[in-house]
């Protein structure tokens, strides 16, 4: 038992400590040490087969790689300067409320979208490890309660009413809202007025390249009856066909816009975070750390909060989480209240997790560290896990 806690611990270690200098090695690198360390090596080279090899993976990570090119479109075409330059409206409001937006279509690699938005209307005065902190911060804001998101399966899960758990949910959506304006926002040096002639062609151009994949993606997932992420890929295509239309670029600049954005590291990205993943799921860990459960609130807050941050995702966590609740206290004890403190701590934990996409992607899209990202995200963070562990303490104990 020891020993499989320790070589977790050390993996991510490792890959962190590689992660601050390259994301993507850090990631292949703590997936290939905790299999190394947990697994028979014939399991590892299965593991890995399995990952480099699943369809529904290759499909997301071939997406993923490709919408940087849009950002880029939307960029080096000029219609992020003239989206600026058709509005009017407070720098501060439109850097949170853009990400904010943008966090609603849900769509993976999506932070690559709203980070040329929020990077053209801030100033050279913020901070790039401050433009990362709003991009994830505030594009996960609406998302938390979004009722098409994270929230649609893990509700089904847990056998509750989608609805009534977006009600419970508005306060922890509030406590986010307040703590990114605190923290992140209230003393950004950025507080021109964006003014502009407002021009609604040139507003409608760049918000139709942003939203054109994501209400493709949704209609043929609605329409026909195929995998997830060749409907994401097919929407990708699309709208990056119509990007070059839509902003009069020739299609002999994809080659240079995609080795300009260096696509190939957001495709090993999503590779390494699936990689660790399934690594994580096929070695012991799991079994480990259920059995060192205590209490309802380490349970759902503590190694809530811990899953969300070692797997860079939700659902997972919640399976993870949810069997062994209905194991110690039944299924009857899930509550939309005890669910609330489960998936608020699970989320909050995969807010600034590493293996999450958002975090990978905006850091290297605005060229800083994880550290420097971690700096401005850590404090509101853990006030967020403070607040659940002690509303969970005195109502669940």
């Amino acid at each position: 038992m020891l020993y499989i806690w320790v070589s977790f611990l050390v993996s991510l270690i490792i890959m962190m400590l590689i992660a601050r200098k390259n994301l993507w090695l850090g990631l292949l690198s703590g997936a290939l040490l905790l299999g190394l360390t947990n697994l028979p090596s014939n399991e590892v080279l299965n593991v890995i087969t399995t990952t480099i090899t699943d369809p529904s993976i290759l499909l997301l990570a071939i997406s993923v790689g490709l919408i940087p090119i849009i950002g880029t479109l939307l960029e080096e075409s000029g219609l992020i300067n003239e989206f600026i330059n058709s509005i009017r409206i407070r720098s501060k409001v439109f850097i949170s409320l853009a990400p904010a937006f943008l966090g609603m279509l849900t769509m993976p690699g999506g932070a690559l979208l709203s980070a040329p938005i929020i990077s053209k209307a801030g100033n050279d005065q913020i901070k790039n490890s401050t433009y990362a902190a709003i991009n994830v911060w505030y594009r996960h804001i609406l998302v938390m309660i979004y009722p098409l998101a994270s929230l649609l399966p893990t509700t089904k899960m847990a056998g509750l009413d989608l609805y009534t758990q977006v009600l419970y949910l508005l306060p922890a959506f509030i406590l986010l809202i307040l703590l990114g304006y605190f923290f992140i926002i209230n003393n950004l040096s950025s507080t021109h007025l964006i003014e502009g002639q407002v021009n609604f062609k040139k507003i409608i151009k760049p918000l139709l390249m942003i939203i054109l994949a994501p209400v493709i993606h949704i209609t043929i997932i609605a329409t026909f009856d195929i995998l997830s992420e060749l409907a994401l890929f097919i929407a990708v295509i699309l709208t990056l066909v119509s990007g070059f239309f839509i902003s009069n670029t020739r299609i002999k600049k994809f080659i240079p816009y995609a080795k300009k954005m260096r696509i190939w590291k957001y495709f090993l990205i999503i590779i390494g975070m699936f990689l660790f993943l399934n690594m994580f799921q096929a070695s012991d860990t799991t079994s480990a750390i259920a059995g060192i459960v205590i209490s309802k609130t380490f349970l759902i807050v503590i190694l809530g909060f811990f899953l969300g941050f070692a797997t860079g995702r939700v659902q997972v966590p919640v399976s993870i989480l949810l069997p062994i609740y209905f194991a110690k206290y039944g299924s009857e004890g899930m509550t939309p209240f005890v669910f609330t403190i489960m998936f608020f701590s699970v989320f909050i934990g995969y807010v600034f997790s590493p293996l999450h996409p958002c975090v990978s992607v905006s850091i290297e899209y605005f060229k800083t560290s994880l550290k420097s990202f971690y700096k401005k995200v850590a404090l509101p963070i853990f006030i967020s896990l403070a607040i659940a562990i002690i509303v969970s303490f005195i109502f669940l104990g």
